[in-house]
């Protein structure tokens, strides 16, 4: 089953590669989506996929890799679509 999640996460997640091992952990997973730095310091990412592979992208985004340090991740679910063909490090809005 195909499952579409959209994920805030903060504490140490800027200036650590956050963004470019998300990218690298999602494609290993076979999902789409994308993943950008937020104003606020936080991260903010989109993945799609099968939905056991997101659940293993949700638990990878609760520890993310060293020197990154997560402090709290919320998640809400949306609607899968056909938007999205790859995954994506956006540095612009």
């Amino acid at each position: 089953m195909k499952r579409r999640v959209h994920v805030y996460i903060w504490g140490r997640v800027q200036g650590v590669f956050f963004r470019a091992n998300t990218q690298k952990q999602a494609l290993s997973l076979g999902l789409s989506g994308w993943v950008k730095n937020r104003p606020d310091g936080g991260v903010e990412t989109v993945f799609e996929g099968e939905s056991e592979n997101v659940e293993a992208m949700l638990a990878w985004c609760r520890t993310g890799t060293p020197p990154a340090r997560v402090d709290r991740i919320e998640y809400t679910e949306e609607k899968t679509g056909e938007d999205l063909k790859d995954f994506k490090v956006v540095f612009y809005d």
